[in-house]
Order: structure tokens, then sequence, then C-alpha cells
């Protein structure tokens, strides 16, 4: 009777020791993952300051923000590229910021340009460029972007508005303080430029 009651006993503090540890287990696995959880989502939130008041803002993926961010690397390498005035430094400044969002075939357009005596001529005639973005159409799946927009070159003697209809494809590729999107444009070709609008500027 004493032997049964003792291995009796033996059992249910087996029992109780299983079932304790097992709970430590389980603890220690929820603990983990919870601990997880909240490292994760404290990496997604960042504050910022305005006026030294702190704002929450959440990070997102590059995948979420794609469509935004490729229309801002297009748009600000078409600045660069087709924004020019009557200086050489300025011309070799906005250029090379240019060259850091495009492949070899916006170096390829800039060494043809160049060679023709473009930008000679700019000097020569004080001519400043302008563009406006009218629109970006940008295909996600294809990667492939389309730019819609109107060049101002106002000379001395007139006004000339010009049509520029330009394509390519971007590449992912890390960002970089000269290439803050992390994109990179390639095959860059030009569909349309033509003369739109000329107008005479008064003198008086």
């Amino acid at each position: 009777m004493v032997i049964k009651d003792l291995e009796n006993k033996v059992k249910l503090v087996g029992i109780i020791c299983t079932a304790f540890l097992i709970g430590c287990v389980l603890i220690s696995i929820s603990s983990i993952w919870t601990a997880r959880n909240m490292v994760v989502n404290a990496q997604q939130k960042v504050y910022v300051l305005d006026r030294n008041v702190p704002i929450l803002v959440n990070r997102t993926t590059m995948e979420e923000t794609l469509d935004v961010e490729a229309k801002s690397h297009v748009e600000m390498f078409h600045h660069f590229f087709f924004t020019l005035a009557p200086d050489d430094k300025y011309i070799r400044h906005t250029m090379e910021k240019a060259m850091y969002l495009v492949d070899e075939t916006g170096l390829a357009q800039y060494n043809t340009l160049k060679e023709r005596g473009f930008y000679s001529n700019i000097l020569g005639t004080s001519a400043v460029f302008n563009i406006t973005c009218d629109s970006i159409k940008f295909d996600k799946p294809k990667m492939e972007f389309t730019y819609y927009g109107r060049q101002r070159i106002e000379r001395r003697s007139n006004i000339l508005t010009r049509e520029l209809v330009t394509t390519g494809n971007l590449k992912k590729v890390p960002r970089t303080e000269n290439n803050p999107h992390g994109l990179l444009i390639v095959n860059w070709r030009t569909l349309v430029n033509k003369d739109l609008e000329q107008k005479t500027k008064s003198n008086y």
C-alpha cells in the first residue's frame, strides 16, 4: 500500500514537472514571438520633428511606393537634363546630376548634342531652356515609362515651345546620395521632339 502511494506520488510529481516544463517552453516561445513582432512594428515607425514636435510616421517598402518614386525619378532626370542656362558651369553641374540617374543611353545623347555644338550654341545665343512635365505613364510590371513634357526655349528675339515625349525602362539599384530613389533609367530614347509654337518677343 505504501509502495503504491509512493508510485502515485512519483507519477504525480512527474506529470506536474512535465506540465510545468511545457508551460515554460510555451511562455518562452510566445514571449520571443511577441518581442519580435514589437521590434518589427517599431522599425516600421519613424518619428520626424516638426518645429521640435515629434510626429509619428509609418515606413513603407519600395514596392508600396514604387509608382510615386518611379515618376519622381523620371521627372527629376528630365529636369536636370533639359533645364539649361547660358552658363557652362551650370550645364556641367546639371548634366553630372542627370548622369547619376540614367545609364549609358543618357550619356550617349549628351555626347551627341555636345559634338553637334548644342551647348556651345546655348552659350552663344544666351538661350534659357525650361521643361514642364505634363504627365508620366508608368507600367509597373514592365518597369517601363513614357514621359510627356513641354520645353520652353527663350532667346533674345523669340520664345519657342516644343513638345517632348521620351520613353525607357527603370532598373532597381542601391540608393545613394546622388540617386535617392534607388532607380536607374535604361534604354532611354526620344519619341517626339517637335516645335509647337514660336512667339516673337516685343522690343521696347
